[in-house]
């Protein structure tokens, strides 16, 4: 139980003379006297535990505490001398410096003053949460001190807060020490001590020196704060914003089993969860993805040995499970939101945060105990799109290496530089891919000369990943055998250019670079969306100026993300072939149900790139494979019939309400309603594929019924694709069944002009330009515009042609859904033509 807070300090004279502040003494401008990282503290213990958030609580060695220490122990002078001939591109001449910086504020003893204050503190600390009172009882008076020295023994982490840190444009993060799982008065001092010294680590030295920042006009505090026995539970980094992306409304969430320091230096391949924050905030459950982390090791106290912390070895039952449940993820997910808000209207912008977390064994409980502004993405200027592309042709007879979670979205090349130990550093040369099991703040100055990073460790909130983004470095973490794979000197490309998988690719690929303005575009008449299959695309395509996603493919999702026929999932114990069963087996380890899989992973993909579209429209079509590529699919051919012509056969809707396979088509809707009525994503519209007549259309809408996905209620639109003649022909009959339509240009032209699009001996005749398919296109507008029902076209007609676009506008279609590398390229087309049109 805690104990009132002391008094606040209100003279800020006294304030800027104390030696120690109380954490409920500081707030966030108090950055110049406790440092970033415990003003934050301060600011948050008195803001925001209002509100729910729980923050350890503790005290502040101040900046003049330490200013006091160098001055009254005439070490300025000293150290101004050290560091006379600094030289921080010389590895060994920067290690010197830094070594004799360290050993002589070590070799300093702490005024008697200082040491009190601290000691007092720290008792007064153990007081507040409770057990100190039992031990002094029936203790004499005059022993009570000293009974205290002995016995109070709270676990407390000793964290330095340097006063140039955590500041909006340089984070810091790092430079400085921490310790953690600290008993006693004496090791508490000790520790202070330490972490005085730790201003002049080297990383600490090279970074403030890169920065811009004077030492000595730099003052290092201590925060002492209650320790939360993670090492019983779990912790992590949480940010409010997407890291790679810079996406505003998904917070990131990694966790892993014990203290925190794992994840931060990226020791660990923590679990990854992903929550959307504009529908988390209305009260709904947006986890729009999880991914396990293989989390083999864990932080905890090393009881009765001779260090304070210790890695051991996590359970493989625990390894092969989530170290967080749902619904701690959404109680992280809302207190980033509470944070990154706070923040915000305190430094009257936009503010995203990087948070470290904490879970309590003993109680249960959720903690806060580090928060500060992100450093990378919130300083980005939002008005060019960049983009990097490996030339496809070479990179497919490329030979591919590794692969690991990419950071960022750049290219980088050069030979690999193995290093496996950090007395190596020195031998790093400028333009090389370091590759390494995992960095931590002291190999920073070599990581700001690499061409890219490539670690065996960590995930995307780690050591090495935090510092590549603030470099500007493509970083791909997590490999887990990449010191093993790459050769020393080996020519390598380093692509984190193709979504959240980073490749390593062996030799120089040639690739571009593509830069676009978006800003100051034209507002169109007619809308302008984007045809997206991948999720893992959707937040970086989302900068794209556009009115939603025209055709979001479940094809693509089920392919790749799944990977698995459904019915062999509904099916899985008559499965014939046991090696597919194996394989299914493996792919769905964590659900007892295996059809929980396929809803789980179809509904992430879709509330991703929903969320990422949200509150625009996001048109997903439902799955269109054609019977031979279903049973491409794990499982699927002992479920799919061979037929001669797949192309016209059972596929669309057709599939949906047969006996065959209404159950499968089950588990889509299923994975529909959790993304609209759970995930809050209700800008979500399914559109039924090759939907032959009206009455097929009434058929598929009363199975979605079946599964809650009733047209109208909760706002639930249905369109259809119109991609046969009788969905022109009969339009308004469609009309009163559907609330709108979308052209798909390729089987409405290989219909109407009776031609195999995969055939190519006929395949100049085919062209959507075609008379008679613009006649088609032209009278189902017309119908549709009858009707009152919205009508687009998804294909890339409109910006390969742009006569064809021009006809489009001309005939008043409302929406063009394109790919979205010629997104911006037909918005200036579509300009010009509705200017004259």
């Amino acid at each position: 139980m805690i104990t009132k807070a002391p008094n606040k300090i209100d003279n800020t004279t006294k304030q800027e003379e104390s030696l120690i502040l109380w954490f409920e003494e500081v707030g966030i401008k108090d950055i110049p006297l406790v440092g970033g990282k415990n003003a934050s503290l301060g600011e948050m213990i008195q803001e925001l535990t209002p509100k729910g958030i729980e923050v350890p609580t503790g005290f502040a060695t101040t900046a003049y505490a330490y200013r006091y220490f160098i001055k009254k122990a005439g070490l300025e002078e000293k150290l101004r001398k050290i560091f006379a001939d600094l030289d921080v591109e010389n590895l060994d001449n920067l290690q010197q410096k830094g070594k004799q910086a360290r050993s002589l504020i070590l070799n300093t003893p702490f005024p008697d003053e200082l040491r009190d204050a601290i000691s007092n503190a720290y008792f007064k600390l153990c007081e507040r949460y409770g057990p100190i009172n039992l031990w002094c009882k029936d203790v004499d008076p005059e022993n009570q001190e000293k009974h205290k020295e002995i016995s109070c023994d709270m676990d407390v982490a000793v964290r330095s807060s340097a006063t140039a840190e955590d500041l909006p444009d340089a984070s810091f993060a790092g430079q400085q020490e921490t310790y953690l799982n600290i008993h006693g008065v004496k090791n508490v001092i000790e520790s202070c001590h330490k972490c005085f010294a730790s201003i002049f680590t080297d990383r600490a030295i090279s970074y403030r020196t890169i920065k811009g920042f004077d030492h000595f006009d730099i003052a290092l505090s201590v925060g002492v704060q209650k320790m939360v026995r993670s090492d019983l539970a779990a912790s992590g980094v949480m940010f409010s914003i997407d890291t790679e992306t810079g996406f505003k409304n998904a917070a990131l969430i990694t966790s892993a089993y014990g203290l925190g320091e794992n994840v931060v230096q990226g020791a660990v391949n923590p679990d990854e969860f992903l929550v959307f924050k504009a529908t988390l905030k209305e009260g709904y459950r947006p986890i729009i993805e999880k991914r396990l982390g293989s989390k083999e090791i864990k932080m905890v106290y090393d009881l009765g040995g001779g260090k304070q912390t210790k890695n051991i070895p996590v359970l493989q039952s625990e390894r092969s499970q989530y170290s967080i449940s749902d619904d701690e993820i959404l109680t992280l997910g809302k207190w980033a939101c509470i944070i990154e808000e706070h923040y915000s209207q305190v430094r009257g912008t936009y503010t995203p945060m990087d948070i470290e977390w904490a879970k309590d064994g003993q109680t249960g409980k959720l903690f806060i105990v580090q928060a500060r502004p992100e450093t990378v993405q919130s300083q980005k200027s939002g008005n060019v799109l960049r983009t990097y592309k490996l030339k496809s042709s070479e990179k497919d007879t490329t030979k591919l290496l590794v692969t690991g979670r990419a950071v960022g979205e750049a290219i980088g090349q050069g030979k690999a530089h193995v290093i496996l130990d950090v007395h190596q550093l020195d031998l790093f040369r400028p333009g090389e891919v370091l590759v390494t099991k995992r960095t931590d703040p002291d190999w920073e100055p070599i990581m700001k000369k690499a061409a890219a990073i490539v670690t065996d460790q960590g995930g995307r909130t780690c050591h090495a990943a935090i510092i590549a983004r603030e470099l500007g470095i493509p970083a791909i973490v997590g490999c887990n055998n990449a010191t093993e794979m790459l050769n020393q000197e080996e020519e390598i490309t380093v692509s984190c250019a193709e979504g959240e998988e980073g490749k390593v690719y062996q030799g120089k690929i040639p690739f571009e670079i593509e830069e676009i303005k978006i800003d100051k575009l034209p507002k169109l008449r007619t809308k302008i969306m984007m045809n997206l299959g991948n999720p893992e695309e959707a937040f970086r395509l989302s900068s794209i100026p556009c009115d939603g996603i025209g055709l979001a493919r479940l094809e693509f999702i089920i392919a790749n993300h799944i990977k698995a026929h459904p019915l062999a999932l509904l099916n899985f114990d008559e499965l014939e072939d046991p090696l597919v069963k194996e394989k299914i087996a493996q792919l769905t380890a964590l659900y007892e149900c295996k059809s929980d899989f396929f809803i789980e992973k179809l509904a992430s993909s879709i509330g991703t790139i929903a969320g990422a579209f949200y509150p625009k429209p996001v048109i997903v079509r439902m799955s269109d494979f054609k019977t031979n590529e279903y049973a491409n699919l794990l499982g699927g051919k002992q479920f799919e019939p061979k037929e001669e012509n797949p192309m016209i056969g059972w596929r669309g809707a057709s599939r949906y309400y047969d006996d065959q396979y209404r159950q499968a088509f089950g588990l889509e809707c299923i994975a529909m309603k959790k993304v609209r009525d759970e995930m809050g994503l209700n800008n979500v519209i399914p559109m039924i594929p090759f939907c032959r007549t009206p009455e097929e259309g009434r058929q598929v809408l009363a199975e979605m019924e079946k599964y809650g996905l009733k047209r109208g209620e909760n706002g639930l639109e249905v369109y259809v694709m119109c991609e046969i003649p009788s969905n022109v022909i009969l339009a308004e009959e469609f009309a009163k069944v559907f609330d709108g339509f979308s052209i798909g240009s390729n089987d409405l032209t290989q219909l109407t002009l009776g031609l195999d699009r995969d055939s190519a001996l006929i395949s100049h005749l085919f062209d959507e330009r075609n008379a008679a398919v613009k006649e088609m296109i032209k009278m189902v507008v017309d119908k549709a515009k009858k009707c009152h029902r919205k009508i687009g076209i998804c294909g890339q007609g409109p910006s390969d042609y742009p006569e064809f676009a021009r006809f489009l506008v001309e005939i008043g279609i409302d929406s063009l859904s394109l790919n979205p590398d010629s997104a911006i390229k037909t918005i200036l087309d579509i300009a010009k033509l509705e200017a004259v049109v």
